[in-house]
């Protein structure tokens, strides 16, 4: 398998060598074992199931929240010859029947579903009439309340233990403290599984922190070294997202807002701007980020407090991804962390959610007020 695995890291993806716990992640899943893999943003999961699918007869299936990601990859594996699609609300009727016919006629070798997609009955039945040879879950965290980015969705994914009885399952996630991975193996049901965790250590970036005095201007000040530069400027609220897009426009910077808030066929043409052109900023709330496939971003900046330390890692490990000298930038005040706090109590969860929720802004707020180094106090 080693080598042959190898062959193809070289022969169709074009890179040299694995890195870091990779060959053994692929290994695993070859042999028919469950794995639980946690990997930084950028330190090359999707080939721990794309290698897998290249090596065993049958398909794959790869759960993903997010459907630009989807779309992406399968485009990118096309070029490489890669029989891939993807299945999801986006696709007209008539695509839908195409790919379910190159499913059923065994053309596809990586089939990429949205949880809610793939856990409706029909779906199901279609699926489990092929050889389904692995069960690959990205963003693994969705499925833990006590993550930072909880997906309902995803806790009907436990049933593909027994939907798909023999068949791998591979739960990946840049982010997950040690509850989040115990609850993510109860909740998938993996049998035993193998653990691969990777340092999450982003040599590359830099971590700046500074009291919120005068917001613009402190962001001026600071986009002043990175004019033409690619980046992300993350805001709390979609008004904010609008306003701060439009003054640095005014200021001369490729700048687009993006947030839940604007039309489908909005946030698609931001996003695809940002991938393709040089030097855009895109100012987002946290419903922008997970997924971005763009190596070259030089720098993250948080003008607002996230909610915890883990949103700030996976938000912030966006920028770098090649491997080149990155900043994430933060500058927070008293009014983020009220607000923060309002919008946890004022929250419908339990006593026990909210406890934790705040436990996770108190550490946060003990990360920014450091003295020592940042980077080993957020590792």
């Amino acid at each position: 398998m080693t080598q042959a695995a190898r062959d193809i890291l070289n022969e169709i993806f074009g890179y040299p060598e694995f890195r870091g716990h990779q060959e053994q992640v692929i290994a695993t899943a070859v042999e028919g074992r469950d794995s639980l893999v946690l990997q930084p943003t950028g330190g090359g999961k999707s080939l721990c199931y794309q290698i897998p699918a290249l090596l065993n007869n049958g398909v794959t299936l790869v759960v993903s929240p997010l459907i630009a990601l989807m779309h992406d990859q399968v485009i990118a594996l096309e070029q490489l010859g890669v029989a891939a699609a993807c299945l999801n609300s986006s696709l007209t009727r008539d695509e839908q029947r195409s790919v379910l016919e190159r499913l059923r006629d065994g053309r596809l070798q990586l089939l990429y579903v949205a949880p809610e997609r793939l856990m409706q009955g029909r779906t199901l039945e279609e699926l489990k009439s092929c050889r389904v040879s692995l069960v690959a879950i990205d963003e693994a965290h969705c499925v833990s309340q006590w993550g930072h980015d909880f997906r309902e969705d995803y806790l009907a994914l436990g049933e593909l233990a027994r939907e798909f009885p023999g068949v791998p399952r591979m739960a990946l996630t840049a982010t997950a403290t040690e509850r989040v991975r115990v609850e993510i193996v109860e909740r998938l049901a993996l049998k035993n599984p193998a653990k691969f965790i990777a340092s999450f250590d982003r040599p590359n970036i830099r971590y700046v922190v500074r009291s919120k005095v005068d917001a613009k201007s402190q962001l001026l000040g600071f986009l002043a070294d990175h004019r033409g530069d690619a980046g992300v400027v993350y805001c709390m609220t979609r008004k904010r997202t609008e306003a701060v897009a439009g003054w640095l426009v005014d200021h001369g910077f490729d700048a687009l807002p993006y947030h839940a808030g604007l039309s489908a066929v909005t946030r698609t043409e931001h996003q695809r701007r940002f991938l393709v052109d040089e030097g855009v900023i895109v100012v987002a709330t946290i419903a922008f980020g997970m997924g971005i496939d763009k190596p070259d971003v030089r720098f993250v900046a948080h003008l607002d407090l996230p909610k915890s330390i883990e949103s700030y890692y996976q938000e912030t490990g966006r920028a770098g991804r090649d491997g080149q000298p990155s900043v994430a930038w933060m500058i927070y005040g008293l009014q983020d962390v009220v607000r923060l706090r309002q919008m946890v109590e004022s929250s419908t969860a339990d006593e026990t959610h909210k406890r934790s929720e705040r436990a996770k802004l108190d550490a946060l707020l003990g990360w920014c007020e450091v003295t020592e180094c940042r980077r080993r106090s957020l590792l």
